[in-house]
This record gives C-alpha cells, sequence and structure tokens, in this order.
C-alpha cells in the first residue's frame, strides 16, 4: 500500500526538498491550496486533497479539510482491527505523515492599524485541526509543525523506513506546545477584559543559560513575542559574553530606570537597585554624575544610558570593570575602544519604545500575581506643597529627580538627590529610618541642601528628624498618613520644604 504524507503549509521554506525526498522515498502526497499549486509548479506530483474527500473546497477555503476522509486516516489506529474495519467500510486510507503549519495570525495582528476582519480571517482552522488529529495519533503518525525538523524525519525515513516512536512523540509535544501558543495569541488578541478568568501567555525560547541565580540553579531566558520591544529580551548584543540570569535581572531594572528621562541620562544598577544616577547636557556630564553618586558600588555593575555612546563617554566606561552597556548605539569610535574589553557585554536596545507590555508578571509559588506596570509619573501626580515654604527651582528638579529614581528602589526605600544625581539610595530595608539613614551616610556632606525622596508616606516624623540633621531641605512623599501634620509640622520646624504627591511606589 502507498504511503501518504498531507503537506499544508503557510510557511514554505525547505518544503520543495522535503517533498521531494517523501516522494523518492515512495510517499504519495495530498495537499491543498497554495501548496499545492507551488508544488505542481515544480514537478512535483501531488494529489488534491478535494480528490480524497470528494468534497470541493468551499466558504473562500474556509472549509478544506474538515472531513472524515481526512481525519479518519488521521486519526484511525493502525493495529486496530474496529478501526482498520471502520475505515475500509467507507475508503479511509490512513496518512502516515502530516507537515502543516499556521496561517501567519502574529504576523497579521503585528502590522500596524491590522483590521478586526484582517485578524479574523488569518486564525487557521483546519491546520490545527490536522496537527491535534496526528498529534493524539502519534503512535502511529508522524507530524511536522516546524521545517527544523525535515532532516531529523528524512533521515529516520532513509534509514529506517519509518520514524522512531521517541522523535514521533517529541514532535507530538511540540505540535501541542505550538497550537497551545497559537490559540493564546488568538485569545489575547481578541480579549477585552483586563483580567480574564483565565489567563494564557506564551514566551519562545531566547537561550539557555549557563545557571540561574546561582551555579546550583538551571535557568533558560524566554521572550514575550509581541512584548516589548524596549526590553532586554528584544536586544542586540554586539560583543561580549553571554548573558547571565543577574545579568538579565540588572539589565531590566536599569532599563526602567533610564526610560524615565529624556534629557541625557546614565544610571549604574547593582543588584537590580540604583546605585548612581545621573543626567547632564551630555552623555559624558550624565555618566560623570552616575559614577560619582557612588563609586564604589559601580564596580562590576550595570550601564544603561539614553544617548548613543560617544568617545569621551566610552573612554572613561572602558577604565571601569562593567558587566554591561546598554545604549540606543555606539559610535564605531566609541566600540573599538569598548570592544577591546573581551568580557564586556554591549547590548543596543531600541529607544523609542514603539511597544510596551500592558501588564507586569511574576512568579510565585503556585501562581502568578499580573498587575499595570507603575507609569505613574511626575506629570500625573497632584502636586502639593503641605508646608510654609515654597521649593526652590533647584528643588523642583531634584525633587523630580529623586521621584523619578525612587520608585525604581527596593521598598522601603529613600533617595537623596540634588538637581543632577543622585547622592545616596537606601533600598529594601524593614523600616524607613533605616533606609533614611543609609541613603544620609552614603550622601554625606553632600546631603546639605540636597532632596529627598521616599516611596511611601512616613507613619511617624522621625524620618523628618533624621533629615533635618542631615541637612536635607526638600522632600517629596506620598502623604496619606494619619500623622502627616506630625511631619508636616516638624518640616517647618526645620525650614523644610515638603511636597506631597497623592501616590506611593511600593517595589517588593
Amino acid at each position: 500500500m502507498t504511503k501518504r504524507a498531507l503537506i499544508s503549509v503557510s510557511n514554505k521554506d525547505g518544503i520543495l526538498e522535503f517533498a521531494k525526498e517523501l516522494v523518492a522515498l515512495g510517499y504519495e502526497i495530498l495537499s491543498t491550496g497554495g501548496t499545492k499549486k507551488m508544488l505542481q509548479d515544480n514537478n512535483v506530483a501531488v494529489t488534491a486533497v478535494d480528490e480524497v474527500t470528494k468534497f470541493p473546497e468551499i466558504l473562500d477555503g474556509r472549509v478544506k479539510t474538515l472531513n472524515p476522509m481526512i481525519h479518519g486516516g488521521l486519526l484511525g489506529k493502525f493495529d486496530d482491527a474496529s478501526h482498520q474495519a471502520q475505515m475500509n467500510e467507507h475508503g479511509i486510507e490512513p496518512i502516515e505523515i502530516v507537515c502543516v503549519n499556521l496561517y501567519p495570525f502574529v504576523e497579521t495582528i503585528s502590522k500596524p492599524n491590522v483590521t478586526w476582519d484582517d485578524a479574523i480571517e488569518n486564525i487557521d482552522i483546519g491546520g490545527p485541526t490536522m496537527l491535534r488529529s496526528a498529534a493524539k495519533n502519534h503512535q502511529y503518525v508522524t507530524v511536522i509543525v516546524d521545517s527544523n525538523d525535515y532532516a531529523t524525519v528524512l533521515e529516520e525515513l532513509q534509514a529506517n523506513g519509518a520514524t522512531t516512536i521517541e522523535t514521533r512523540r517529541k514532535l507530538a509535544a511540540k505540535v501541542f506546545r505550538h497550537t497551545a501558543a497559537y490559540d493564546s495569541y488568538i485569545s489575547n488578541h481578541l480579549t477585552e477584559e483586563e483580567f480574564p478568568e483565565s489567563l494564557t501567555m506564551t514566551y519562545e525560547l531566547k537561550q539557555n543559560l549557563r545557571y540561574g541565580e546561582n551555579p546550583h540553579q538551571k535557568a533558560a531566558f524566554y521572550q514575550k513575542r509581541l512584548g516589548s520591544d524596549f526590553s532586554l529580551a528584544y536586544a542586540t548584543q554586539i560583543h561580549g559574553k553571554e548573558l547571565s540570569y543577574n545579568n538579565i535581572q540588572d539589565g531590566n531594572a536599569a532599563l526602567q530606570i533610564v526610560k524615565e528621562f529624556e534629557k541625557p541620562a546614565a544610571v549604574a544598577v547593582k543588584h537590580m537597585n540604583p546605585c548612581g544616577v545621573g543626567t547632564g547636557k551630555t552623555l559624558e556630564e550624565a555618566f560623570d554624575k552616575a559614577y560619582e553618586a557612588d563609586s564604589t558600588s559601580i564596580f562590576g555593575g550595570i550601564i544603561a544610558v539614553n544617548r548613543e555612546v560617544d568617545v569621551a563617554t566610552a573612554e572613561k566606561l572602558s577604565h571601569i570593570f562593567l558587566e554591561i552597556i546598554i545604549a540606543p548605539s555606539f559610535s564605531q569610535e566609541a566600540l573599538a575602544i569598548l570592544t577591546q574589553k573581551k568580557n564586556i557585554r554591549l547590548l543596543t536596545i531600541p529607544f523609542e519604545q514603539v511597544k510596551q507590555d500592558k501588564l507586569n508578571v511574576v512568579s510565585v509559588e503556585g501562581g502568578l500575581l499580573v498587575q499595570e506596570p507603575d507609569r505613574y509619573g511626575f506629570a500625573n501626580a497632584d502636586i502639593k506643597v503641605v508646608t510654609d515654604r515654597e521649593p526652590t527651582d533647584q528643588e523642583w528638579e531634584a525633587l523630580q529627580l529623586g521621584w523619578a529614581v525612587v520608585k525604581h528602589v527596593k521598598s522601603n526605600a529613600i533617595v537623596v538627590t540634588d538637581a543632577q544625581m543622585t547622592l545616596g539610595v537606601g533600598a529594601g530595608q524593614m523600616n524607613r529610618v533605616g533606609a533614611a539613614k543609609i541613603a544620609f551616610e552614603q550622601a554625606g556632606e553632600k546631603a546639605k541642601g540636597a532632596a529627598l525622596a521616599s516611596d511611601a508616606f512616613f507613619p511617624m516624623s522621625d524620618t523628618v528628624e533624621e533629615a533635618a540633621t542631615a541637612g536635607i531641605t526638600a522632600i517629596i512623599q506620598p502623604g496619606g498618613s494619619i500623622k502627616d501634620q506630625d511631619s508636616i509640622d516638624k518640616a517647618n520646624e526645620f525650614g523644610i520644604t515638603m511636597v506631597f504627591t497623592g501616590v506611593r511606589h511600593f517595589k517588593h
């Protein structure tokens, strides 16, 4: 009996060669539509599916393979006497190989201004149905959804006349992953609820990592196909060692901070917290400020900048041990300098921010936490000066800088700044006064005349007292404590100007 292979693909890469080899191995090729025409045009003998079904393609091609003559051939057990008897009774012949890939739904919805009708018409129905039928019956049927598997299947067919059960199981599992992902893209595109009753997400393997947070932990990096362009997942690495798990975490943290700024900015991150943030008229000046903010912690850190790295900045970066530099681009001269360091990772990311994720997702044991990203900025805040004294122009600049940075610092968080740079960062402390003391100690004498930003309100006036002792002259915080007036009174006592924003920036 002639063996049969059903081929119907949207992505035709490698399919002609694959079909020719199957014919050479004695397979009859069944096909439809554009695939059939392409094979026929290249002198590959093809049997049209409608010759098998005895029913024409209808509804503009929406119905072609949804027929017992096809699915009976896919789902019938080859060694089950009852199945074989029923197939013989109805003239159904088995199909040993199914090679199908699907309508380009994701590519379609990725186009700008895609219409609803275009999206709907690119939802494949027959393809996933054939794939699932064949994958369910993988005990007997070889099913291929990925052109990268053509060679493996041909090698086994040429060597043994059949594929192994191990290969068929792997291919079947890949099919169910593929169709599940395909359905998730469709459901997410059609879903209008912010938090639906079930959440389906698909991530594709970007790279296997050498290890995870620690060397004894295995890890991999997955990217969201329709995710934010402004992310490590879509970065282009142009030099250096492979990224590690911790590199990716730190790089992501640096990116989230640097995108807060329109003027030239440089951000240094260590262990997912900023150790230095600087702004300036030029990128070199911004980096100088970030370095000055904490010249110790920057060692072995990650740098993100929002301007092309030029020669002057590259020269300074090259004199520090850094894990990663992330930028929109590097000048050729800057690259010549930085690539002399063999291991430093240089990444470029499109800072246009064409697309941003609508939700943040964090895994917890047994589940996911999902929320909107914290994009609440100074321009969104309900700014109120609650003390007797208004901030000076320079204090306003420092307050805005501190407010932009503090929301990216682990809670409890205190950030001390002047108008151009961070001076002290207190991160991840169990109480706010502890965070403030760390920030003041780091800032030292520079805290005099500086601004303080807090991610949440002051439950007591003690933080204001510590700030006054350190020389702080301006404070920005959410407000909202039942003891706000105590803090306001204390600030007035020391001549500190204090601004309420009406919103907190917890980061756990």
